[in-house]
């Protein structure tokens, strides 16, 4: 019995040691951090690691969940009425921030005014932390050579139609895939004689045949299968491409097409009466800090801070990549139309 006494007391003396671990103080002397979080995320690991140095900071539990941006958002309105998530990591782009506003919460962080006037919170409830580069084109150069091709010739689009590359090169589909959508405004803000005309859609046609009926339902699949030379050409994204460079990856180069290159602004959303709501406001708070940025640019994103750069050395500057930039309006209000155009060409071109 006294043995039982002892332990229950040491117990209860341990509790606030605890807690004394788990919550930080905040500027105001109020307690914050502590408990759990809870994250639905597409990111790669590279970037989903900020969140964790962001749970040891606050003493938070975080459970990072990853899947793709589609599979994110469907759990997300399936758990409307019991919420199994606290926010929403990555992948809450421009048209879908539209779109699921109903779905996740109104909050703008107390740091949103560091944030350049171009990436602020515009809707209330998304937080702008990281810029993807939507256009990267990933090169197997030994494939490559298989196929008669110098890889350092390799620029841009226009070299996608090189007859040698048609069955060899891996694509996403834009109607089901943000990143593969993403591409595919790329494409036509870049590759017509005006942004998005008709021009534009007769290279994307060109393009799809070069595809040979073959299109991936997972962008990993895509720098993944380029990686061990399934194919030739990879057209991804920056983040995860520059994550196989930094990883050592000696078969594999990145370019960034010379015709233009666009970067969106990714965010981050609290889902709607998340069980964990203080948390989640400390974590949008975070991420757009100082201290937040510079942990985004450890990984192979770019901050949306202007004035914290990349530590990666694999990471061309933007100085020498030809950078463009997109009407996020009217790719939205396209969006629809513009899926069903490329599903349509895409059949055409599969019989």
């Amino acid at each position: 019995m006294k043995k039982a006494l002892i332990v229950l007391l040491i117990a209860v003396l341990a509790l606030p040691m605890v807690f004394a671990q788990g919550a930080k103080e905040a500027d105001n002397g109020t307690k914050v951090g502590g408990g759990s979080l809870v994250v639905y995320s597409p990111n790669t690991d590279a970037l989903a690691n900020a969140i964790n140095v962001f749970g040891d900071k606050y003493g938070i539990d975080v459970t990072i969940l990853s899947m793709g941006t589609g599979e994110c958002l469907q759990r997300i309105v399936s758990e409307t009425e019991n919420p199994q998530a606290d926010i929403m990591y990555g992948g809450v782009n421009y048209a879908n921030g539209i779109k699921y506003a109903p779905y996740f919460e109104q909050y703008v962080s107390k740091n949103n005014d560091a944030v350049p006037e171009a990436y602020k919170n515009l809707n209330g409830c998304v937080t702008r932390y990281c810029l993807d580069g939507s256009a990267a084109l990933l090169i197997n150069k030994d494939v490559f050579k298989k196929l008669g091709l110098n890889p350092d010739e390799f620029k841009g689009y226009n070299d996608l139609l090189r007859p040698e590359l048609k069955g060899h090169i891996a694509m996403g589909n834009p109607a089901a895939s943000s990143s593969a959508w993403a591409e595919l405004t790329n494409m036509l803000l870049v590759m017509g004689k005006d942004a998005y005309d008709e021009a534009a859609w007769d290279w994307v046609a060109q393009f799809i045949k070069q595809l040979n009926g073959t299109i991936l339902s997972s962008s990993s699949a895509i720098y993944k299968g380029t990686l061990s030379g399934e194919y030739a050409v990879g057209v991804s994204y920056e983040d995860p491409c520059v994550g196989l460079l930094v990883d050592g990856a000696t078969n594999v180069s990145l370019v960034y097409p010379e015709e233009g290159a666009v970067w969106l602004a990714a965010g981050t959303a609290i889902i709607k009466n998340a069980k964990n709501m203080a948390n989640a406001k400390l974590f949008m708070d975070w991420i757009i800090s100082e201290e937040g940025q510079k942990e985004v640019a450890k990984s192979t994103a770019r901050p949306v801070n202007p004035a914290i750069n990349n530590t990666a050395p694999e990471m061309l500057p933007f100085s020498e990549i030809n950078v463009a930039y997109e009407n996020l309006e009217l790719c939205g209000a396209n969006k629809a139309d513009w899926q069903a155009r490329w599903s349509k060409l895409f059949e055409a071109a599969s019989k």
